[in-house]
């Protein structure tokens, strides 16, 4: 399978930088893919996950938002915040979505409250997506 350049970038520092077979992003306007080939794209990123695919190796890194752009050969990700999945902070997740739970009752209707709820929901696939699910 044919190969391209990721770089994985937060403010506080380089997080991955390798030649991969995938990455999943999560985007404003949805989810996608980008692979070797793809067409040239810049897109905005929200809070989510970012999966990073080479052979059988996959990980996971948590983004609250930025900007990944695609040049036809490499792919550039520039995250406001950025940690990898295992690192990520699960308590302080919780503490932030009672947070803003809490405030969503001071909120009036309209765009500011679309907006705290859809961030809202961004940081509780967050959750459910790092929380480890229990076999039965």
């Amino acid at each position: 399978m044919p190969t391209f350049q990721v770089s994985l970038v937060s403010p506080e520092k380089l997080l991955f930088t390798d030649q991969v077979d995938q990455v999943d992003l999560p985007g404003t306007e949805g989810d996608f893919g980008v692979l070797a080939g793809h067409a040239p794209i810049i897109a905005a990123l929200r809070p989510g996950i970012v999966t990073i695919a080479t052979a059988n190796i996959r990980e996971r890194f948590v983004v609250l938002g930025g900007l990944a752009e695609f040049s036809g050969e490499e792919l550039t990700i520039l995250a406001d915040n950025a940690e990898t999945a295992e690192d990520f902070d699960l308590d302080a997740l919780k503490s932030r979505i009672e947070e803003m739970q809490e405030g969503l009752a001071k909120q009036t209707i309209g765009d500011e409250l679309d907006r705290a709820i859809t961030l809202l929901d961004h940081y509780k696939s967050i959750q459910a997506s790092l929380i480890p699910t229990t076999a039965f």
